[in-house]
């Protein structure tokens, strides 16, 4: 489909690498701005941690940025590679939610993510591995936030924002890159001026590969195609429509190395480890045990409009429409069991479960602010207020077989098994799930200015929930319904404070919600439990200084999750509320640029978390994991970058990053072995407005594990090393 006709529309003449661009009338709705790569500037407008006109010295809140231009300069293709450069998070990409960020502590539907500011249902229903060509920047808000985008917010919130016409330019851009995995990637944008009044713009993406983990059987396809008009009649209002689309697909849905005994490994090595010997095997670093046509992929389409309108004295009134449609496929070996050698199998071999789920997705959303900036008392005050409502439809077809569905395969030399065919397999499963939400929520804020470097900021919101959901049985026809009712009330207070001229301390408490797993897909026995709470404290300075050539970001944070599921003492059976989960840490980011043609940075991250009350059934006992670390969440990350122009034209760049060891199971027995990664570029300009680039990645060749996959036996080993050369332009 759309596959089709991006590659001729990427290629087209006069295309550019843009400038960031945006509309010409900020959104409010956006996310505070304050971990820009360049030094930082804490007088620039900030219009996203808030729906108030706050700069970045005056908002309360931590929170980093990937611009377009940072996404180009570190070779940054995807969405699970640009998370992974935020400081404090890793990222993944498993079968079911491809770019899984891990923020603070917390993973899966905890962490927010956002289209231009529109949450449409838990990141592990909607996130995908898109292109990141499409992202004019990348917002990153840490700590709780629902009291801007509701239930889910707790570790945090990222909004993907995409490129915007720009009035009275006309620019065009291109990038195509081919390298090693049989990779290639072809993208090209437009900015036409309609008018003195209207503009317009248009990008189109298309990457494919071998694999992106460089597996066998695993070729990757993803496109998009964005599109959006600006119509400014005066500088007082501004209307913004925009259409984006887009598609992926995985073949041989990958869901990492499934770990064997070392007894039997040819080359085991300590990247990963587990109980009874387990280990991830080298040797084994390119196989692929899912079957022949399995897949993951989506379809998904965006329609939204956003009006902008300075009404006077003061006033200003905003309002979104979004409508959202998604088709999505999840066809893989639900569970990878080794076997010990047989005569049949004398390496050992895999029995495999199946699993085909299916997404149905329709959403619609509204939403209107107003907002007031004036005098109460002789002080500066600014108000928002606001309204919304969504209504989601969701359908999810369930099917799951057993092992014996599969023929088992070897563990050196997989044979290539065909997607079982058989009519009436999946006697492990076989349910539909349909979900329909109805929410209204309402939202206020409000910055009071004590004395013009002290501000008080607080917010409050209120969402009223109603779910209608319904499991059918496909082969009896029996149904199961619940219709829960939900109505959380999240806030937040917080004051920054000038200390002196380039340096602002703040601090904020922040509260939270979020369900027992995601709203969508939560089982019916799940769908009867309470939210959960959470609650966050936080302190932090920002700084810039000499000349604007230096700043730096720091924080430190304690978040705590209050009502996750546990098993109760008396009954190890019965799943309750009643667990607890929490994070603190610390946070440092800083840029320096000490002359012109070298420009430095980097951050670092501590994070302390646990479970502070958690019990599990294991074998029809109740085992208790209190005091054991997440799953996915390493102690430390860093990263570092230095670019370096070399007689005003070559620009050589070094790129750092470090995640610490991790766990992929709540036992914590499944070890991940911490990880350094090095990458490197030259680029050097080859015509007018024209820059070739060769990129290495991973130039160490590192063996490291990325991210758990399904399940916690099975590990996304990292790719190896890699070389791309890319050609850049702008006009």
């Amino acid at each position: 489909m759309i596959r089709h006709f991006l590659l001729p529309c990427a290629l087209a003449p006069g295309l550019t690498l843009p400038a960031t661009a945006g509309a010409q009338l900020r959104d409010p709705g956006a996310i505070v701005v304050t971990g820009q790569r360049d030094p930082l500037h804490l007088d620039d407008a900030a219009p996203a941690g808030s729906r108030l006109p706050l700069s970045i010295g005056e908002t309360p809140a931590s929170v980093d940025i990937l611009t377009q231009d940072d996404l180009q300069q570190r070779g940054l293709r995807t969405a699970r590679e640009a998370f992974d450069q935020v400081v404090g998070a890793i990222a993944g990409n498993v079968p079911g939610n491809p770019a899984v960020v891990t923020l603070r502590g917390f993973a899966g539907n905890t962490v927010s993510i956002l289209q231009d500011g529109v949450r449409v249902s838990a990141s592990t229903v909607v996130q995908r591995d898109t292109n990141s060509w499409h992202y004019d920047r990348i917002e990153v808000l840490k700590g709780p936030a629902s009291v801007l985008y509701g239930e889910g917010a707790l570790a945090g919130v990222i909004n993907k924002v995409t490129r915007k016409p720009v009035l009275g330019e006309r620019h065009a851009d291109l990038l195509l890159s081919s390298g090693s995995f049989d990779s290639a990637f072809a993208a090209g944008g437009v900015n036409l001026p309609v008018s003195s009044t209207l503009a317009v713009r248009a990008d189109a993406s298309y990457q494919r590969s071998d694999s992106r983990y460089d597996v066998e059987n695993n070729d990757t396809f993803s496109a998009g195609l964005t599109a959006s008009a600006l119509w400014r009649p005066h500088d007082r209002l501004s209307l913004l429509v925009a259409l984006d689309h887009y598609e992926d697909r995985y073949d041989a849905t990958y869901q990492g190395l499934p770990l064997i005994p070392a007894r039997f490994a040819l080359r085991p090595s300590r990247a990963v480890t587990g109980p009874a010997g387990l280990v991830a095997d080298r040797a084994l670093r390119r196989r692929n045990y899912n079957p022949r046509g399995a897949y993951s992929g989506a379809d998904e389409t965006t329609l939204r409009a956003r009006l902008d309108w300075i009404v006077g004295g003061g006033w200003t009134l905003a309002l979104d429409l979004a409508g959202y449609t998604a088709d999505r496929a999840f066809l893989l070996a639900d569970s990878q069991s080794f076997v010990a050698p047989t005569p049949a199998f004398p390496h050992g071999s895999f029995t495999q479960s199946y699993q085909d789920f299916r997404h149905d997705h329709r959403f619609a959303n509204a939403r209107g602010t107003i907002g007031h900036d004036g005098r109460v008392g002789g002080l500066r005050n600014r108000f928002s207020l606001g309204v919304e409502h969504n209504d989601t439809d969701f359908t999810s077809l369930r099917q799951t077989a057993p092992a014996s569905a599969l023929p088992a395969v070897d563990v050196r030399d997989p044979a290539l098994v065909a997607v079982p065919g058989a009519a009436g397999i999946f006697t492990a499963g076989d349910v539909t799930f349909v979900s329909k939400l109805k929410q209204w929520s309402v939202f206020a804020e409000d910055a009071l200015n004590l004395t013009p470097r002290w501000l008080l900021v607080g917010g409050v919101r209120w969402d009223h929930m109603s779910l209608d959901r319904a499991t059918r049985q496909n082969a009896t026809g029996a149904v199961d319904r619940n219709r829960p009712v939900f109505d959380p009330v999240s806030w937040r207070a917080g004051t920054t404070w000038e200390a002196s001229p380039g340096v602002t301390l703040y601090a904020q408490y922040t509260t939270a919600v979020s369900p027992v797993s995601s709203i969508l897909l939560a089982s019916i026995a799940n769908s009867r439990f309470r939210l959960t709470s959470g609650q966050a404290q936080e302190a932090g300075f920002k700084a810039s200084g000499w000349g604007g050539r230096a700043s730096a970001t720091g924080a430190v944070y304690r978040i705590a999750q209050r009502d996750i599921l546990t098993r109760d003492p008396a009954s190890p059976a019965l799943a309750v509320q009643g667990g607890r989960q929490s994070s603190r840490g610390a946070e440092l980011s800083a840029a320096f640029a000490p002359v012109k043609a070298l420009h430095l940075s980097g951050g670092a991250s501590y994070t302390d978390a646990r479970y502070d009350d958690l019990a599990e059934l294991v074998a029809g006992a109740r085992v208790d994991r209190s005091g054991n670390r997440p799953i996915n969440v390493p102690a430390i990350t860093a990263n570092a970058a230095a670019l370096l122009t070399v007689g005003g034209a070559m620009t050589l760049g070094g790129f750092l990053r470090h995640a610490g060891a991790f766990y992929t199971d709540t036992a914590n027995t499944i070890r991940v072995a911490g990880h350094t990664l090095l990458d490197a570029s030259v680029s050097v300009p080859v015509a007018r407005g024209a820059t070739v680039t060769l990129r290495g990645r991973n130039l160490t060749d590192a063996f490291y594990g990325e991210y758990s996959g399904y399940p916690a036996t099975n590990v996304y080993i990292g790719a190896p090393r890699s070389v791309e050369l890319a050609l850049a332009a702008r006009w």
